[in-house]
């Protein structure tokens, strides 16, 4: 659980911390995604050095730091509109 985990670290951390430090303590601490586990090393790596002045700023790198293992299905969307002229999708009617 990505959240709960993300959150029980941050916790634990006293800010401002570098993103080293952060490592240093909870880089082997691993975040259950959808689709496998990463460790926070593993996350952090993706990201540039920096200094965490709050939680919210070491969470929000986090989160971003993530890989493709925290997204579903990729290129998935129930939400895009059928491309008109598609083969795909149900006959279009007309009122």
């Amino acid at each position: 659980m990505l959240r709960g985990t993300t959150d029980r670290l941050l916790d634990e951390t006293e800010f401002p911390t570098t993103s080293e430090q952060f490592v240093e303590r909870h880089g082997d601490k691993e975040l259950e995604l959808p689709n496998g586990t990463e460790t926070i090393a593993e996350v952090l790596a993706h990201a540039d050095a920096e200094t965490f002045d709050t939680a919210e700023d070491a969470r929000l790198t986090v989160y971003s730091s993530l890989s493709s293992k925290a997204i579903g299905r990729k290129g998935y969307s129930d939400r895009d509109p059928i491309t008109p002229g598609s083969e795909y999708g149900p006959d279009q009617i007309s009122f």
